[in-house]
This record gives C-alpha cells, structure tokens and sequence, in this order.
C-alpha cells in the first residue's frame, strides 16, 4: 500500500472514530449528563453563587494564604487562553449556520450545566494536585483520576490515558489547527506569507511560554482581557446599532430551539434535533466543560481552599458561552446575515462588516481571530507539558516545548484538514476519563463544597 492510499484509509477511520465519539450516543449526551448530574448535586451551586464568583475573579485579585505559582486571576485567564478561541468566532458561526437560531440557546444550556462541571473539575484538580521538586504545583483530571479513585488500578488507567490524550490533542487542536488559522487571517488581511507567520508565531510562543507557568501567567493576565474586551467593544457597537431587533431575536432563538427554523434566503432550515446536537456540541467545544484541561491551569493558583479557586474557574465557562458566545450569535442573528448561507469565519465576519461603518467589522474579526487562537496555542502548550511530565517526568518537559515550537511553525505553513478531524477525536478521547472520574468522585466534591460553606463565613469571600 503506497502512502497515499495509507493516509486516505487512516483519515476516512480517524473521521468515523470521531463521529462515533461525538455523535449523539456517546460523548454528547454523557458531557451534558454528567454536568447535570454535578448541578443536581450541588444544588444549582453555580446559579447560588455566581455573584460570589465573579466578586473573587475579578475583585479579589490575590490571597496572602495558601501555596500556588499564580494568582487565582492569572490561572483563570490561562485557562480562558485556552477557551476563548476560534470556537467563538467560527464555532457560534457554524452552530448557527447549521442548527438555526436554536442552536444559540442549546449552547446556552450546555454553559449552565458545563459550570457545575468546570466547577467540579477545578476543585478536585487543587484538592489531589502534588507539589514538585522544585516547589511548583502539579495537578489535573490525570493527579485527581490516580490519587482521588479508592480501586489504584482504574485510577492510573484513566489518568495515564487522560495524560496521554491530551499531550496528543495540545499538538492539534491547541497548536498546528490555530497557528494555521493566524497564518491563514494575516495572509488574507496584510498579506503576510505563511513561513513568516509561522516564525513570528513560534518565536512569540517560545517568549512566553519556556519560562514555564509564571511567565505563561503574567502574559494572559494582560493579553487575555485585552482581546476579549477589544471582540465584545465590537459587538456591543453592533448590539447597540441593532438594539430594536434584539427582543425579536431572542424571540427567534427561543421558538427556534424547540419549533426548528424554516428555510429562509439562503438558510436551507433546521430541525429541533439539527438545534440541539449543533448547539451542543459547539458549546462544548467552545467552553471545553468536561473536558478536563482547565482543571491544569487551576491546579497551579495560589489558593487557601479548592473551593475557592473551584468558584473563579467555573466564571470561565459563564464568560466563554454566556457572554462572548451569545454576543457573537446575537451580532449574527440581529443583522440578518444567518440567512445569506455563509458558514463559519465568513458569517461572523459578514455580521461584523454589515454592523460596523467601513473596514472596521473586517479587522476586528480577523485581529480577534489571531489574537484568540495565539492565545489557545499559550493554554494548551501548558496542558501538553503538564501532561508529558505526569507520564515521563520533568526532564521530558525541555523536549516537548520544543517540539511544540515546531509544531506551531509547520502548523502556519502546511495545510492541515486531517488535523482538525484527528484533534476532535483526541478531544473526545480526553474527556470520557475525565467524566468517568468526575461521576465517581462527585462525593468528594459534594464533602467539600459543603464543609467549606459551613465552616467558614460568607465574609471569606468577599474578604
């Protein structure tokens, strides 16, 4: 068998593998079971506190008390690094574009319940994290999945495989698939080549990211509220414009998400279950509740008590699909551009240029499109290194940051379709561990939430 043929046949079983992990019988309905499962046994904990999380991301800003490497505020934007990416500009987009406006309060669900899993992800990630040689923290589904599960043997199973899926998925989904997104954005914007995006990307992630999570820290704590603010300044520009249309849209969404949406222009229409698994599973996608690698960054924070920092890193879902999403869907619904049968990139960017005066829309969404997927390449470098010291130790981390530098670069420069179908396996593959672990481990989550709320005052969070 020649290559050519090799790789066709391993593509077209990559693909079929993929759809079975995400169809609608396996990975879909387990993600939203499990988070609804935590919600139940939380009893709507993240509805109850919300307030109180949001007060302790972005008020509360460091704690005198504790052990950790960053702050709470800088682990929660290295995870939101990770998150808020292409999955917000395209994945809202394609959602749209093949569910109908339904799709948009799908998403929305899977934002409400992904935050009890968030949640729950990010309080066992500190509770079973491991503290290293040389004083830093170590932790994630992999530590809790081993340490955390009574039977030893399941416990190094699903943490070995966890370790080993997601030091895979951070070459795809979280390097070569974004930085040949960037070198794709700067080509069609500026015309810059692609070997030179490809330099310019590897010599940036190199700055940041070899010296480890500190600098990982201090840069997203800067960056990332920076390119969130500068996409939502956009879209509330257009929400504002189109601020007579919004109560009809959300009418429209609501109807749509359990009526289906008749064809309309250029949308062929969409059926309630077409709504469904859209919305679904590019929330999912977008927020990456269940998932398991947000539970990385948190496990690092300088905190007092896993509840603490299990309240900051459930805000993050809430911002990714509650805020950013829903103002992409809105931006998309409100100016009409859902029905002219775009897709993906080209619709947001439509939506952006029909509400903003000249060339504005066109920049804002291909500088938010650099800026997010540079930002995915940053988390997801730290989930992969984390993951190859949890099965090689931390001699291998050195070996593993290069390469991922050489990924970045090829990524920017060769075409990679086969990429983007072996990362949403690999993505899959990483959360059923992590589900597995969390449904089993729900009573530990439960003990300490409730003894934290018990024991110490209301004032502990808004010290």
């Amino acid at each position: 068998m020649d290559f050519a043929k090799f790789a066709d046949l391993l593509a077209r079983y990559v693909d079929q593998a993929s759809t079975v992990v995400w169809g609608p019988f396996l990975l879909i309905p387990l993600l939203l079971a499990t988070g609804l499962f935590l919600t139940i046994r939380l009893r709507g904990l993240q509805f109850r506190q919300l307030g109180a999380a949001l007060h302790l991301a972005f008020v509360v800003r460091c704690e005198k008390e504790g052990s950790g490497d960053i702050s709470h505020f800088q682990a929660l934007m290295t995870a939101m690094s990770a998150t808020v990416g292409t999955g917000n500009i395209v994945g809202v987009a394609t959602a749209i574009a093949a569910g109908g406006p339904g799709a948009l309060f799908w998403m929305w669900m899977t934002g409400l319940v992904g935050m009890a899993t968030k949640y729950s992800e990010a309080l066992l990630s500190v509770k079973y994290r491991r503290t290293n040689s040389d004083g830093t923290q170590a932790g994630g589904p992999m530590y809790y999945l081993c340490d955390g599960i009574r039977w030893r043997p399941l416990g190094r199973v699903l943490g070995g495989a966890f370790a080993v899926f997601t030091a895979a998925a951070a070459f795809g989904i979280g390097n070569m698939a974004q930085s040949n997104s960037v070198a794709a954005a700067m080509q069609n914007a500026a015309g810059v080549p692609v070997w030179v995006s490809g330099l310019i990307i590897a010599g940036s992630l190199a700055a940041v990211t070899l010296g480890g999570i500190r600098w990982i820290g201090r840069f997203t704590g800067l960056f990332v509220p920076v390119m969130i603010l500068l996409y939502m300044a956009g879209s509330a520009w257009i929400l504002v414009r189109y601020m007579d249309r919004i109560p009809a849209t959300f009418a429209l969404i609501f109807e749509s998400a359990f009526t289906g949406s008749a064809a309309v222009g250029g949308f062929l229409g969409a059926g309630v279950i077409q709504a469904m698994r859209f919305g679904v599973a590019r929330g999912i996608f977008s927020n990456e509740s269940g998932l398991g690698s947000a539970g990385i960054a948190a496990a690092a924070a300088h905190t007092a008590h896993p509840v603490r920092q299990a309240l900051v890193s459930m805000t993050q879902t809430f911002i990714d699909t509650l805020v950013v999403c829903t103002m992409t869907g809105l931006c998309i619904l409100a100016t009409g551009v859902w029905q002219t049968g775009l897709a993906g990139t080209a619709l947001t960017q439509q939506a952006f240029e029909t509400g903003l005066p000249g060339q504005w829309g066109s920049w804002i969404v291909s500088i938010s499109l650099v800026m997010f997927a540079f930002s995915t390449i940053i988390g997801w470098s730290y989930y992969g290194d984390r993951s190859v010291e949890y099965l090689l130790g931390p001699r291998a981390v050195i070996g593993y940051r290069l390469l991922f530098l050489v990924a970045a670069y090829g990524g920017a420069v060769y075409s990679l379709e086969f990429v983007w179908t072996l990362s949403d396996l690999l993505n899959g593959l990483m959360a059923l561990p992590n589900l597995v672990g969390l449904i089993l481990l729900s009573g530990v989550v439960v003990r300490e939430t409730s003894g934290y709320f018990k024991k110490l005052a209301p004032a502990d969070i808004h010290r």
